[in-house]
């Protein structure tokens, strides 16, 4: 009865004067303060949780990245954005950290060195280090070097450097504080569903093009996990959504953290106290809409913020140990192509003409085209009630379907963009049509082969086998 009385609340929500609003407020925090699932006693407590933020918001402008176009530093700051610590330990000892960041991508060169310094300083293995991106494009650009071909201008590289070294301090920094605050904790999981997610693969007569495709498929669902005292008092709430944080496009020059940067303030402006986390899903190919606008932005973080919300205020699965994590790269087969098809794609679409010039300078250099890249990817195995499984890369939807297969649907949580942002991971048949999500790697040149969906699906198998998970039909 409760349940049915607070989704007609939600229903309300709109129509509400802003008195009504504050009151339902109140209530809702009232209700998740008192959730029943977590009025436990301290011999029932699985688990040590402990939580940090920390603001990586540039001190000097610096340009976004996310679209080549721009090449001058962001002119507003309308949204801080921030990396964010969950830290786990469960009855047996065993830890585990996930960190995310209002970024457009952690590359391999920028995260190896922050996950290595973590493993030293809290003696952690790889395995219990992931790192995710929500892959928001107003956020600032990452790199270690200077890049003066890009047309950036050299005192904005060397600002990006300056950037992009002191927000890997801020990343060990802001896991060694949430393992220092260690409190016990109980879990729980739920999701729901949110409608702003759209394929953005159309179908045309020239082939296909970054646009609208209302048919087409997409990942709407909203994991959410729970984090609470032992007494029921909410702490935290890490949710996911499958979608491009793209909803502003390159005209915008304010820094934010576009939708999910806006859902995680929606959350935690109603629940003051409470660390609200963005992961986000497979969504290569899919983005916000509507788009283009700040409005946009708002409105689309609003409207996930409000069903995880929901989700928050209704019954959730309880979340057990142990937790075992499990850790490898995939190694992914890259097309090998002959001078000649390189050639031919130099005359291309830009995204795809830019990958394959770098290939042929490389073969001018006597130098082998790569064979493979290795992928990372991880799998997190929570007893027998939860499996997140972390890939890497600018993942299509297609893999969420294929890894359901392959490990079972039930109680699996899946996330992209995590521990190495290098690219798109385009399924077998999306290489079959083409398209942007084609374009293979960015941080090196590449083209990944279709057999590459087999081997990461092998791969997710593999670990989530290691993992313990029971193959949930």
């Amino acid at each position: 009865m409760a349940n049915l009385i607070l989704d007609g609340d939600i229903g309300m929500w709109y129509s509400l004067s802003s008195i009504m609003k504050f009151s339902f407020a109140i209530l809702l925090v009232a209700i998740l303060s008192s959730h029943p699932v977590f009025s436990l006693g301290a011999a029932e407590v699985e688990w040590k949780a402990g939580l940090a933020t920390v603001k990586i918001t540039p001190e000097r402008p610096v340009p976004m990245a996310g679209y080549s176009s721009r090449t001058k530093p962001f002119e507003k700051i309308e949204q801080d954005i921030y990396a964010k610590a969950l830290a786990l330990e469960d009855r047996q000892g065993h830890r585990a950290v996930l960190v995310t960041t209002d970024l457009l991508g952690l590359p391999k060169s920028i995260a190896e060195p922050v996950c290595d310094r973590i493993q030293q300083r809290l003696k952690l293995s790889r395995s219990q280090i992931l790192l995710n991106s929500a892959h928001t494009h107003s956020a600032p650009i990452l790199s270690l070097e200077e890049r003066p071909e890009s047309g950036v201008a050299r005192e904005d590289w060397q600002n990006i450097v300056a950037y992009t070294r002191g927000l890997q301090d801020m990343l060990v920094e802001v896991v060694e504080q949430a393992f220092a605050r260690l409190e016990p904790a109980q879990l729980s999981w739920g999701s729901g569903v949110a409608h702003l997610a759209m394929n953005r693969r159309e179908f045309t007569p020239r082939g296909v093009i970054l646009g609208v495709n209302p048919r087409g498929l997409v990942d709407r669902s909203v994991p959410v996990l729970r984090v609470d005292t032992p007494e029921g008092r909410l702490r935290a709430a890490l949710f996911g959504y499958a979608c491009h944080n793209t909803t502003l496009t390159q005209t915008n020059y304010n820094l934010c953290g576009d939708y999910a940067g806006f859902a995680q303030s929606y959350v935690q402006e109603r629940l003051p106290g409470v660390q609200a986390m963005f992961m986000i899903g497979c969504g290569g190919d899919a983005n916000p809409y509507p788009r283009g606008t700040m409005n946009n932005a708002r409105d689309n973080g609003a409207a996930l913020g409000q069903e995880v919300s929901r989700i928050l205020a209704s019954p959730m699965q309880p979340v057990r140990g142990p937790l075992t994590c499990e850790f490898d790269q995939a190694r992914l087969p890259l097309q090998q192509l002959a001078r000649a098809e390189l050639e031919k794609m130099t005359n291309g679409p830009s995204w795809q003409a830019g990958n394959a010039k770098a290939m042929l300078a490389k073969v001018g250099r006597g130098e082998k085209p790569a064979m493979a890249y290795d992928a990372p990817v991880a799998v997190w195995q929570f007893g027998g009630d939860l499996t997140l499984v972390g890939l890497s890369g600018e993942v299509v939807v297609d893999f969420v379907p294929l890894i359901e297969q392959a490990i079972g649907p039930l109680q699996v949580w899946i996330a992209g963009y995590c521990n190495d942002v290098f690219g798109y991971l385009p399924s077998a048949h999306v290489l079959r049509e083409g398209g942007y999500e084609c374009r293979g790697l960015y941080t090196t040149e590449g083209f990944f082969a279709a057999t590459s969906q087999d081997v990461l699906v092998a791969k997710v198998r593999e670990l989530a086998d290691r993992a313990g998970r029971q193959r949930l039909k």
